[in-house]
């Protein structure tokens, strides 16, 4: 639309649209291409402006999966998720299932492939395919792309006598001041700050009404083992694994359990990062909560001890040796004091059983995690207690809705929070220009 320009003694005519989506990540384009197609079905005129202020449009979309993007999983439950409520989460992805984002998908000439994990990745590989078609989907939606155009505020107007279609918000932005009768937070979270989620979302939603948890933090993001550990000397070895995590007082909050990767740094894999937010809560509420690793999943204490007896003669290397990689197995007995060289029946009990115990529950000395920067997701947010569900509408600003990360709905690793960016981003494009 062309700049209007004043003449002189004549206040600056300030652009209107129907529906402003701040955040043009995965939310936020599903939010706008539902919300165009929905204008389109009704045969409605709506102008549509998708804003956002990163240099790279979807680098998220473009860096997940390893660039080959993990579009969702196969079965996908509310039990996947973490944040609010299961039943509150169940009711939105209910709306906009795994069948619907295959279909969704498949119309825009993106064929999707099912791997052993039950992820689901394009068929190309390629997660620039993702993105393409998004974008041309919006496009054809009749959604006006914006970008790099950050937005810098969003204040409600004084609708007191105004009609049903007079302007809700003041946005202001890099290009200017913007008025929308609606608008969807699609802001995301704080991960991945160097593809433009800087939290600046969380402060919008503040200031219209909505609260955020009273923690917010990474999620999906690699652990931090105290200088000198020895598994830091592992770097680069991965087994499956089960990280248990325990209260102060012994008793197991969590278990987690898949390939875990030893880095020069602590912990990272798919274990590591799916029990990573509830390490990181727990300890916030607990500061004695510890972590351990079992190497040998479904064995405990006894069992290895039991099968280290019975293989005295053999010796402990080359029983381990068959259930883990070597450098691994010589770690953990080196870290038992136990000499890999000598029969297990040369050993005295007191050595088998902290050999024993160690591969059931090495106690991690975790200090950290990676950061926002490494994280693949954010936990915490806008509570969905404060959203009428059904369209992800805000129930403290008329005219306001608010889809994916910048929501309190985390994931587990595997395709699950790109679930449900596409589930709450159609619900709330869906009813964005009605009323």
């Amino acid at each position: 639309m062309p700049a209007m320009i004043p003449t002189m003694h004549e206040a600056p005519t300030v652009e209107a649209v129907d529906l402003a989506v701040v955040g043009a990540g995965a939310a936020g384009l599903m939010a706008s291409i539902t919300a165009g197609r929905a204008a389109h079905a009704e045969r409605r005129r709506a102008t549509i402006v998708a804003l956002d202020g990163a240099r790279t449009l979807g680098a998220k979309i473009l860096i997940a999966g390893g660039g080959r993007c993990n579009v969702t999983h196969a079965e996908v439950s509310e039990q996947d998720y973490q944040g609010s409520t299961p039943p509150s989460i169940r009711k939105v992805l209910r709306r906009y299932g795994v069948a619907e984002v295959i279909e969704f998908f498949r119309d825009l000439g993106v064929e999707l492939k099912r791997e052993e994990t039950g992820k689901l990745f394009p068929v190309a590989d390629d997660a620039r395919v993702v993105l393409d078609a998004l974008l041309h989907a919006a496009r054809d939606a009749g959604v006006e792309l914006r970008h790099p155009c950050r937005v810098l505020g969003i204040e409600s107007l004084d609708r007191a006598g105004a009609g049903a279609d007079a302007p809700c918000f003041e946005l202001r932005t890099e290009r200017g001041p913007l008025r929308a009768r609606s608008v969807i937070l699609a802001t995301g979270g704080r991960s991945f700050p160097k593809t433009g989620s800087d939290g600046a979302g969380y402060e919008f939603a503040r200031r219209l009404g909505h609260s955020i948890t009273p923690l917010v933090s990474p999620s999906l993001v690699p652990l931090l083992l105290a200088d000198g550990h020895w598994i830091r000397g592992l770097s680069g070895v991965a087994t499956p694994s089960a990280l248990v995590l325990r209260s102060g007082t012994g008793r197991v909050l969590d278990r987690v359990e898949g390939s875990l990767l030893c880095t020069h740094f602590g912990l990272s894999g798919p274990c590591a990062l799916d029990m990573s937010r509830r390490w990181i809560h727990a300890r916030a509420e607990d500061p004695a909560a510890t972590l351990e690793v079992c190497w040998l999943p479904g064995e405990t204490v006894e069992s290895i001890d039991a099968s280290l007896l019975r293989e005295a003669r053999r010796g402990a290397l080359a029983w381990l040796r068959e259930r883990l990689p070597e450098r691994l197995a010589r770690a953990v007995l080196e870290a038992a004091s136990a000499d890999p060289a000598v029969k297990v029946d040369q050993w005295s009990r007191e050595i088998r059983r902290r050999a024993a115990g160690l591969l059931a529950a090495t106690t991690l000395p975790v200090v950290g995690d990676r950061g926002y920067a490494h994280a693949e997701a954010t936990a915490g947010g806008v509570p969905l207690a404060e959203l009428d569900l059904s369209t992800m509408a805000s129930r403290r600003a008329e005219g306001l809705s608010l889809c994916g990360e910048i929501c309190d709905v985390d994931g587990r690793i595997g395709g699950f929070n790109f679930q449900w960016a596409w589930a709450s981003g159609f619900v709330a494009g869906t009813s964005a220009l009605s009323g």
